[in-house]
């Protein structure tokens, strides 16, 4: 068989930035050191972060006093000022890019806009940016929420960091219906639409695909269900031991990408599976 890894596969900055700075952390021997929330939706990271002295909390009301790192998706406005006012060491691990959408939020509240986020409502990034972009906001996954809003005199649109770029324009055509002014700012990560873009070309190529990611990752799952439309055989995983020599059966060609919270050495066990299936 024929293996083809997207050259994108692992890591995307955001997450490279936040794992290193809590690793470094974790070797600084701090003790009482925390994350809030997930530091990525990897949990072999977390697993070894633990390892390492660094545990998850849940609620910042969950830890007493030390340092909390502030996970790559970024916690809550009022989360952030509690941690604060408990006195906490604040280590911002924050992605850049939700920091960019977080910021545009708030700036279109203060500018008297109707914010919608494109994005998924329960993601943890998508509740960070909610509570910036105060109480007229709406978030929509599809056209279909927005259909029975009512028109609204201005409107401001930004996006979750891993939404695609195809579901941020219908949206925004249907928004451009709705309201007599209308503000877009685009905030998806360019990694995430190069990955997507990397994955499809592959899928179009290939007699099965697999991608490698954590099952909570929004942005992993999303280039499942894109490899998913093109080519059907395609297998969402978490680590190799879940891999089935049967879907390979007659397979000339296989395509493998991974979620950029997927480790280079998770999607590096993955493909060396896959060859071993090959082995007389």
């Amino acid at each position: 068989m024929e293996i083809i890894l997207a050259k994108t596969a692992g890591f995307c900055f955001g997450v490279k930035r936040a794992t290193s700075m809590a690793f470094q952390e974790a070797e600084s021997g701090n003790p009482d050191t925390y994350t809030l929330g997930s530091i990525i939706h990897n949990p072999q990271v977390v697993e070894k972060l633990a390892s390492a002295g660094v545990a998850v909390k849940k609620d910042v009301e969950e830890i007493g006093h030390g340092t909390v790192i502030i996970r790559s998706h970024g916690v809550t406005l009022q989360e952030m000022e509690r941690a604060k006012d408990k006195g906490l060491r604040v280590v911002d691990a924050t992605c850049p890019f939700v920091k960019k959408a977080q910021d545009l939020a708030a700036l279109l509240k203060d500018q008297g806009y109707f914010v919608v986020i494109v994005g998924d409502e329960e993601h943890p990034e998508v509740k960070s940016i909610i509570s910036y972009g105060g109480k007229d906001i709406v978030v929509v996954n599809s056209c279909d929420k927005l259909r029975t809003l009512p028109k609204k005199k201005k409107i401001g649109v930004v996006a979750q960091t891993t939404q695609s770029f195809d579901n941020l324009k219908a949206i925004v055509n249907e928004c451009l219906g709705k309201a007599g002014e209308l503000r877009i700012f685009n905030t998806i990560c360019g990694a995430t639409a190069i990955r997507q873009d990397q994955s499809r070309d592959i899928a179009e190529k290939v007699d099965c695909m697999i991608v490698v990611g954590g099952y909570s990752s929004a942005n992993t799952k999303r280039l499942a269900e894109i490899c998913k439309e093109i080519q059907p055989n395609t297998h969402h995983i978490e680590v190799a031991d879940e891999l089935d020599r049967a879907w390979f059966k007659g397979v000339k060609r296989v395509g493998v990408t991974a979620g950029a919270s997927t480790p280079d050495w998770v999607t590096d066990e993955v493909v060396e599976r896959i060859k071993s299936y090959e082995v007389k």
